[in-house]
C-alpha cells in the first residue's frame, strides 16, 4: 500500500485522468451517433434497439465487475477495461446493419460499465487513504472529458468521416492508458477498512441486511440524480423550444447551462463536504436541484428558465459522487456496482418516464418529477444522516 502523500497524489492523478478518459471516450461516440445511424440504414426504432446494446452491456458487466475487482484488484480491471473501451469505440462506424450495432454496442457498453465500476472503486479506497471528501473531483473529470469530447467531435464531424473520428478516439484512449495505466499497475490497490476485508484464504464476509439496505439507498439517491441528468439530456431543449419559443440554438444553451453548472458544482464539491459534511451537502444539494428543476419547468421566460437548469445542476453535481463513495465504503466494488448500477437504472427510466409523462399531461408538468426526485434524495440523505456520519 503506498505509504506517502507523493504516491497517493500521484495514484490520484492517474486515476482522475481515467475518469476524464472515459467522459472524453464516451461523448465522442454519442456525438456521432445521427452519423452512424445515416451509415447503417437503421430506423428511429431500430436505432433505439441498437443502443439498448449500451444500456444491457453496461448494467450487466457492472453487476459483474465488483467480483473481478475483489479478484484482480481495481487498477488492473480500470486498466483493463479502459483498453477494451478505447478499441470497442471504433467498431460502431464499421457496421452496417442496426443488428450489428446493437451485438458490438454490447461490447463497449459493458467496457463502459466495467471501467465505471473499477474506478469509482478505486477512488473510494483513496478517498479513505487520504481522509478528504475528493470524490467530486473526479467526476468533475468525467464531465470536464464529455465536455471536451463532445467539444471537438462537433468540431470534426464535417470534416472527419465516423470511422476516421472514432479511430482517433481509440489512438487517444490507448495512448493514454499507456502512459496513465503503469502508475496503477505498479501500485497495489489500497487496502478497505479493516471491517472489509476478509481473513487470508477465506471468501469476502457476506454484508449484513442493514448494511445491503443503506448501499441501496444510497444507490437510490445515485438513481435520482441520475434520472434528472437524463432527463435533461434528452428534453430539456425541447422544452425551451416547444414551450417557451426558443430558437434551436437558444434551446441547445440549456443543457450547456446545467452541464457547465454541475461541473463547476463538483470541482468545488471537496470544499463544500469538507465545510458541510456529506448529509448537509445532500440535503441542500437536493434542496436547490428541486427548487431549480421547478423554476426551470415552469418558468414563463426563456432566461428564467436558463438559471433554473443552472441552479438543478448546481444541485444535482455532488449527490451522485457522494452515494457512490458512501455505497463503496460500506461494501467496497461490489456496494459501489450496486450503487452505480442503480444511477444508470435511473439514467434509462428519466427519459422514457418524461415522454410519456408529456403525452399524460404536458412536458412542463413531466420535467417536474426531477424536482420530486432531488426533493426524495434530500429526504433520503437526511434520514440517512447516522450512516453517512460513519
Amino acid at each position: 500500500m503506498p505509504g506517502n502523500g507523493n504516491s497517493l497524489t500521484r495514484l490520484r492523478t492517474a486515476i482522475t485522468v481515467f475518469f476524464a478518459l472515459d467522459g472524453f471516450v464516451f461523448a465522442g461516440w454519442v456525438v456521432r451517433i445521427p452519423a452512424i445511424k445515416e451509415q447503417t440504414g437503421a430506423s428511429a426504432s431500430a436505432l433505439g434497439l441498437a443502443l439498448l446494446g449500451v444500456s444491457a452491456g453496461a448494467v450487466v458487466t457492472m453487476v459483474l465487475t465488483g467480483r473481478l475487482c475483489r479478484r484482480y484488484g481495481n487498477h488492473r480491471v480500470t486498466v483493463a477495461c479502459a483498453v477494451l473501451l478505447s478499441l470497442s469505440v471504433a467498431l460502431p462506424p464499421l457496421t452496417r446493419s442496426a443488428l450489428a450495432l446493437g451485438l458490438v454496442l454490447l461490447v463497449f457498453g459493458a467496457a463502459y460499465g466495467g471501467i465505471n465500476v473499477a474506478f469509482n472503486s478505486a477512488a473510494v479506497d483513496l478517498v479513505a487513504a487520504m481522509r478528504r471528501p475528493i470524490m467530486p473531483s473526479f467526476h468533475a473529470a468525467f464531465s470536464l472529458g464529455g465536455m471536451i469530447g463532445a467539444g471537438l467531435g462537433a468540431l470534426v464531424a464535417g470534416s472527419l468521416s465516423p470511422t476516421r473520428h472514432l479511430l482517433l478516439l481509440t489512438v487517444v484512449g490507448l495512448l493514454v492508458t499507456a502512459v496513465a495505466g503503469p502508475t496503477l499497475l505498479r501500485q497495489k490497490p489500497l487496502e478497505p477498512p479493516e471491517r472489509d476485508r476478509p481473513a487470508e484464504g477465506t471468501a469476502p464476509r457476506r454484508l449484513d441486511g442493514r448494511t445491503r439496505g443503506l448501499v441501496l439507498v444510497f444507490g437510490l439517491i445515485a438513481g435520482c440524480t441520475a434520472y434528472g441528468e437524463g432527463a435533461l439530456a434528452d428534453w430539456g431543449a425541447l422544452h425551451l423550444e416547444e414551450d417557451l419559443g426558443a430558437s434551436p440554438g437558444a434551446a441547445a444553451i440549456g443543457y450547456s447551462c446545467f452541464a457547465l453548472a454541475m461541473t463547476v458544482g463538483r470541482l468545488t464539491g471537496t470544499t463544500l463536504l469538507e465545510r458541510l459534511g456529506r448529509t448537509r451537502t445532500v440535503v441542500a444539494g437536493g434542496a436547490t436541484a428541486a427548487a431549480g428543476m421547478l423554476l426551470g419547468s415552469l418558468a414563463p421566460a426563456l432566461w428564467m428558465a436558463l438559471l433554473g437548469y443552472a441552479v438543478t445542476g448546481i444541485g444535482l453535481a455532488n449527490l451522485f459522487p457522494v452515494a457512490v463513495e458512501r455505497a463503496g465504503a460500506l461494501a467496497g466494488p461490489s456496494g459501489v456496482a450496486t450503487a452505480s448500477t442503480l444511477g444508470y437504472g435511473g439514467m434509462l427510466l428519466g427519459p422514457p418516464a418524461i415522454g410519456f409523462m408529456a403525452d399524460w399531461f404536458s412536458l412542463p408538468a413531466a420535467l417536474t418529477s426531477v424536482a420530486i426526485l432531488a426533493a426524495v434524495a434530500a429526504a433520503i440523505g437526511f434520514a440517512t444522516r447516522g450512516a453517512a456520519a460513519r
